[in-house]
């Protein structure tokens, strides 16, 4: 593997743009000395982070191939099975992990999906510690659970996300609306993915997320191409609960729920979505170097990942180029000029 100098490079060091400078790729990891490097001119560009997708569903090699070539290097997938497809997509780029199989009620949307294993369904709290067992023989990275409704009852809810910390598992709720949100505060899930589309989070939610240190992940792509099938006006409401959860000192990460099965008339596609995600985060009160810590140093300190979200010396080579500042014009992160993955350019 070559080692690569690339020179004349600002970059983000989750708080601003440094000066030009020198950023040098030492095989797989960031490297610190010039000596042997081959020399790649990056005046003019800005280095970020590999981004993180904090939700995707993946369903075929191609949406690896999308994620990558927009520069996402790590993808944490929310919802996937069997454990073969799940395991075929691991050690590729992007580097992913995975919920495998989620915990949902009887009945509901989700319920519903073509393919949904029958083990996913629970109707009672007793069901979680099996359920989550084999979560964990299957290698699954986090836990998830979906809050439909009243489909599953609180005390199931608990016992899925206790279990899962027993196991020493992040958990994560999906909530799509305030008391499905209020059902996850409650059961005290690590993160809580969505927003409602039914009303905007009250101070009261917001407050106990951020002293309990629970983490959201809003996913307002989805969430606005939602509100476009159903003609409703739910959007607004997500979008101010993102504010409201902002202004309490909630973190937020970037995730878009991508998927690229044909479910919606405006779909969530993978890579392109998260850089919408960024720009709809900032219009949501976020600023353009909180929406840059949302895809890079935020996700990979709150999923555990200890060796990227930074670029620093003897971090994972996970990087992108970009034309522009995104510090301040977020949308200069879909111009990728060059992505790196633990040091490999991403054809």
């Amino acid at each position: 593997m070559t080692k690569t100098a690339l020179t004349g490079v600002r970059v983000f060091d989750g708080a601003a743009l440094t000066e030009p400078t020198t950023v040098v790729i030492d095989g797989p990891l960031i490297g610190a000395g010039t000596t042997g490097a081959e020399v790649f001119d990056a005046a003019g560009a800005t280095l970020l982070p590999g981004l993180v997708d904090a939700h995707v569903h993946l369903l075929t090699s191609d949406d690896l191939r999308a994620l990558a070539a927009h520069g996402v290097t790590t993808a944490l997938d929310m919802a996937c099975w069997p454990r073969e497809r799940v395991d075929s997509f691991r050690g590729r780029v992007p580097d992913i992990r995975s919920a495998g199989v989620p915990a949902i009620g009887p009945g509901g949307n989700h319920a519903k999906m073509p393919g949904m294993p029958e083990e996913a369904i629970l109707t009672a709290p007793g069901q979680a510690a099996e359920f989550v067992a084999r979560r964990v023989a299957e290698g699954s990275d986090y836990l998830k659970v979906v809050i439909e409704g009243d489909l599953l009852d609180q005390a199931t809810i608990d016992a899925v996300i206790a279990e899962g910390k027993a196991h020493g598992k992040l958990t994560v709720a999906h909530a799509s609306s305030v008391d499905a949100y209020q059902r996850a505060v409650r059961a005290g899930a690590d993160v809580i993915t969505h927003v409602p589309r039914d009303g905007v989070l009250d101070a009261e939610t917001t407050a106990k997320m951020a002293a309990r240190g629970q983490v959201a992940v809003p996913t307002l792509t989805m969430m606005d191409a939602l509100t476009t099938k159903l003609g409703a006006d739910g959007y607004a409401f997500s979008r101010d609960s993102v504010t409201a959860l902002h202004a309490a000192g909630v973190p937020i990460l970037a995730g878009t729920d991508a998927f690229s099965a044909p479910m919606l008339p405006l779909p969530v596609v993978q890579g392109a979505s998260l850089h919408q995600e960024l720009a709809l985060l900032v219009e949501a009160g976020l600023s353009e170097t909180d929406a840059l810590r949302a895809a890079t140093d935020l996700p990979a300190r709150y999923f555990g990942f200890s060796d990227r979200g930074a670029v620093r010396e003897g971090l994972r080579a996970d990087l992108v180029l970009v034309d522009g500042d995104p510090t301040r014009d977020i949308t200069a992160t879909a111009k990728v000029r060059r992505v790196w993955a633990a040091g490999e350019v991403v054809a």
